[in-house]
């Protein structure tokens, strides 16, 4: 029996809710405080002993039954309270107008506040009563007492680059004898395959990308593609995948002979290395159909393969394969001191690099055993903590893949309660998936499990919080934070853990699928399950469902019939993903799903117009509308979405009017029509980030700007008619505070616009690009304090950063490509404004890394 998680968390978000000051007075409005204080304090009673439950369930199958029990109390209990904050909500929309229209009154109108007292007074008790029934039960388990005092991980200070630095230790030889072998003669060999194999966590994937960017074999492949494998070796899915790497598109609207013959002439007549990242096949027929489609490149092509399998390197490879081992003992202590202190400060430890030197041992020369074990130690200088690791029972355990899991299962348990089912709902993304927090930031607050203890904190900086952690407890890899964003992918084992977890509660279906448990609140689908009449009937028993999140690219629901059945059978779901969906009319019956918090509509190519139901929304935080070309204009009561924080749209509209004041990000995408921003910029001035990308109308942001005080990331790419120096003669002191600035694909940006000087002590990103009239940088980029990136490419015009002193103390990534004049007097040693950047960690030059 799987094993029953989350619990204390849930417990927690429940008591948090309940003792809230909103909704303390929203008991006295409704008269259930009674009901209510009595369900506080028997869940109060039970959390107390959830900790200690859900440790002791490994060993005890009734006590997971009594966890699960509570569980399904809770999420019910949290759809009542829920209920509440709707009403709230509803009302609040309602007295916005006082008594200027009944027609808003009509528009949001619910039962009477006599009926909608009497039902929740019903619902209250009922779950009073099944709380009561099931926490009874917990006497006979003997459960201690116990608060969540597991260690938070200090993050370190995150490095910037927009390439990942390498931390790879150890693996110089290896990678020196590939890298020899791949620029080598072909042996007679129509392709050769080149395969490193390696149990889980030994470095594989991070030796692999070592040669892929080598520069040497950079230089000698025409194409280079990288492509992970994982689970399924689906032909159909690799092709698109090959095609996608080679060409930047991803073609999964063709069939398999169309994907066929698009590789061989994307293949034909070119010398290619391919990568083919964590292969489980073993099904020799599937990958000779592969190998054959692949031959179509020049004599020297090369492909390499990392495998867990002895048998699938013995069966793809055309050489003896690279088996790779564990660590040398003083290369697995250098990696772990790396990890656990800062730079130097092991000195001052020699006690604790002596314990550390016996854990060391024990993890056998496995990278990320040693990684994950550093970061868990990082900033703890008490003795005890380290013998606690050193001496622990799971060193005990015998795993297939070597202690590797048991010490990943080990670092997850001692998460704080809050970050272990943020962690979990990553599972429900495939392997190798490339998340971005501004993608996956909104699915979490949609799903209520962002958490801080500071009430005036935004959400999204607690998101932001939780990725460094899971990054610094060595769980995420690829790791790049670009300050507006982190880009990362979750490693391979973590993954595994992750569903492991999660397989109470998360749950990835397509096609084959035949019973969907009851239990199942977040499911996301990787094939066209929507069209599959059995997949639907099993939906429709799980009314509880939470999340329906698409994995498929390019296809989508192309009928309302699948919205439809969510909105029959899902009265409680959060976040409802439909991009790419092909349907003409989303039903009115959208506005009843008023628990509703991220609708992604995104890349709908047919859809005219939503229903104006929709603004009935009133807890929703993200509306996703990119893409959605034939949308003609806005529901004239989109600013009735109070709790909106986060939009995306593509519309026809001139101007935009009526958005909620409550935006943080606003991103408009192909609003060719679109002139003005003032109406909309006027009522959103808690906004802290704009995107405009392809408004080819724009002419002006004047006086749009002067509105958005809080405003921190402004992206500006392909507004051919836009002019932002026209501000210079607005003489408005208006505060600023920008961190990031990204200008992309602006022909009429002659000059640096002056008004960039009011963020001039807090702007840390810098980017320019495809500015073809833009000449030279103005003289206060000196004064740029804060400034840790600068990019510029393709601006062939700009030939000089600053003519004074140039020394921005804070940079850290200096990148130029296409300015070849700039590019000249940059060059190390010999060009002039080499000792302006020199100090930088990360300068490139023409994709170049120079140090």
């Amino acid at each position: 029996m799987a094993a029953e998680t989350f619990v204390f968390n849930i417990a927690a978000k429940l008591l948090g809710e309940l003792v809230s000051p909103a909704f303390q007075e929203a008991c006295l409005v409704w008269g259930v405080e009674s009901d209510l204080r009595r369900l506080e304090n028997t869940l109060s009673n039970v959390k107390a002993v959830l900790l200690d439950a859900e440790d002791q369930q490994v060993h005890n199958e009734e006590l997971t039954v009594w966890l699960g029990q509570l569980r399904e109390v809770f999420y019910d209990a949290q759809d009542v309270l829920d209920e509440f904050e709707c009403e709230a909500l509803r009302k609040q929309v309602v007295e916005m107008q006082g008594s200027t229209t009944r027609k808003v009154r009509h528009f949001f109108s619910s039962s009477s506040p006599l009926i909608f007292r009497t039902k929740m007074a019903h619902k209250v008790k009922d779950i009073r009563a099944r709380l009561d029934e099931v926490a009874a039960d917990r006497a006979k388990f003997h459960l201690s007492l116990r608060s969540d005092d597991r260690h938070v991980v200090r993050g370190r200070e995150m490095s910037y680059s927009f390439v990942q630095a390498s931390d790879v230790i150890g693996r110089n030889q290896v990678k020196e004898n590939i890298v020899e072998h791949l620029m080598g003669p072909s042996d007679g060999q129509s392709i050769t395959v080149v395969p490193v194999v390696g149990i889980g966590g030994l470095g594989k994937t991070a030796l692999a990308k070592l040669v892929f960017n080598d520069e040497r074999v950079i230089e000698h492949f025409e194409l280079k593609c990288w492509v992970c494998v994982s689970d399924e070796f689906v032909l159909k899915q690799l092709l698109v995948k090959i095609i996608k790497s080679i060409t930047s598109e991803n073609r999964s609207d063709l069939d398999e002979e169309q994907l066929q013959v698009l590789l061989r002439n994307n293949l034909d007549g070119k010398k290619f290395f391919l990568v083919l990242d964590d292969v489980w096949n073993e099904d020799r027929g599937n990958w000779i159909e592969l190998r054959n489609l692949l031959i179509g490149g020049v004599n020297g092509s090369k492909i390499l393969v990392t495998t867990r399998s002895p048998t699938i390197a013995s069966m793809m490879g055309t050489m003896s394969p690279y088996k790779l081992e564990g660590l040398l003992h003083q290369e697995s202590l250098s990696l772990f001191i790396k990890w656990a202190f800062d730079e130097g400060k092991e000195r001052q430890h020699t006690n604790l690099v002596e314990i550390g030197d016996a854990i060391v041992k024990k993890c056998k020369g496995v990278p990320l055993a040693v990684k994950s074990l550093g970061s868990l130690l990082y900033s703890k200088f008490d003795e005890r903590d380290w013998l606690f690791v050193r001496d622990n029972e799971m060193w005990k355990l015998n795993r297939k893949e070597g202690d590797i899991l048991s010490v990943l299962q080990w670092s997850y348990n001692q998460m704080p309660s809050y970050l272990k089912q943020c962690f979990a709902f990553l599972s429900l993304f495939p392997k190798d998936y490339e998340f971005n927090t501004l993608n996956l930031i909104p699915r979490w607050m949609a799903n209520g499990l962002l958490q801080s203890p500071n009430e005036n904190q935004e959400p999204e900086d607690i998101g932001n919080q939780y990725i460094d952690e899971l990054y610094s407890r060595c769980f995420l890899e690829d790791y790049i934070d670009l300050g507006y964003l982190r880009e990362f992918k979750i490693h391979d084992l973590a993954h595994d853990l992750a569903l492991s977890s999660a397989q109470s509660e998360c749950l990835i279906i397509n096609c084959q699928i035949q019973n969907i448990s009851k239990k199942v609140w977040h499911l996301s689908y990787t094939d066209n399950t929507w069209q599959n009449e059995n997949v639907l009937k099993c939906l429709q028993k799980s009314k509880g469902l939470r999340t329906i999140l698409s994995m498929v690219k390019g296809v989508g629901p192309s009928t309302k019939s699948f919205v439809d059945s969510c909105v029959s059978n899902f009265r409680y779901m959060r976040l409802l993903d439909l991009s790419d969906s092909s349907f003409e009319v989303l039903p009115s019956s959208i506005g009843t799903m008023k628990h509703l918090r991220l609708l992604d509509l995104r890349s709908n190519c047919r859809i005219h117009k939503l229903p104006n139901s929709i603004c009935k929304l009133q807890n929703l935080q993200t509306l996703n509308l990119r893409g959605c070309e034939k949308i003609e204009e806005l529901p004239k009561d989109i600013r009735y979405l109070i709790r909106l924080r986060m939009f995306f749209m593509t519309t026809k509209q001139k101007s935009l009017l009526g958005c909620p004041s409550s935006l943080r990000r606003l991103a408009l995408y192909d609003c060719g029509n679109l002139e003005s921003l003032v109406e909309t910029m006027q009522v959103c001035t808690s906004l802290r980030m704009l995107h405009i990308d392809t408004c080819g109308g724009l002419i002006s942001l004047l006086p749009t700007l002067k509105f958005l005080t809080m405003l921190e990331v402004l992206i500006i790419e392909n507004c051919e008619r836009l002019d932002l120096t026209e501000m210079e003669d607005n003489q408005d002191d208006f505060p600023m505070s920008l961190r990031m600035l990204s200008f992309n694909g602006l022909p009429q940006l002659v000059a640096m616009p002056d008004w960039i000087r009011r963020s001039i002590k807090s702007l840390q990103i810098l980017l320019i690009e495809s500015c073809p009239n833009l000449t030279a940088f103005p003289e206060w980029l000196v004064n740029l304090e804060s400034l840790r990136g600068l990019t510029i490419l393709n601006c062939p015009k700009l030939s000089s950063l600053s003519k004074g002193k140039l020394c921005l103390p804070a940079l850290r990534s200096f990148i130029i490509a296409k300015c070849p004049e700039l590019i000249r007097r940059c060059q190390p040693k010999i060009g002039e404004y080499w000792h302006k950047i020199a100090h930088a960690s990360d300068i490139y030059l023409d994709y170049k890394r120079i140090k």
